[in-house]
């Protein structure tokens, strides 16, 4: 599977051009972990791999899918047939 589209406009400028301009710089190196996972994924579960957190979320989320970035900050995601779609870094804490 592939990532199929990135809401967050300095992430998207990251995955498909290198930019690290609006990434907190700490983040970089374990960003590009987590979208390499993301991007070779064939099912929202995969990304289930020790130290991520992963989980479902719920209520008004529901659909979409989390990982750890820091203690407050997670990527999410939802899914469909082609893949990771709007691929977002939120503090929803």
């Amino acid at each position: 599977m592939v990532i199929v589209s990135i809401r967050h406009k300095a992430l998207r400028q990251y995955w498909t051009k290198r930019q690290t301009k609006g990434l907190n710089a700490q983040w970089v190196g374990k960003l590009h972990r987590i979208l390499s996972a993301l991007d070779a994924s064939d099912r929202p579960e995969d990304m289930n791999y020790p130290g991520s957190h992963f989980h479902s979320l719920s209520g008004n989320r529901a659909g979409r899918y989390s990982v750890r970035l820091t203690a407050n900050v997670r990527v999410t995601f939802g899914w469909n047939d082609d893949g990771a779609v709007n691929v977002d870094i939120e503090d929803y804490h």
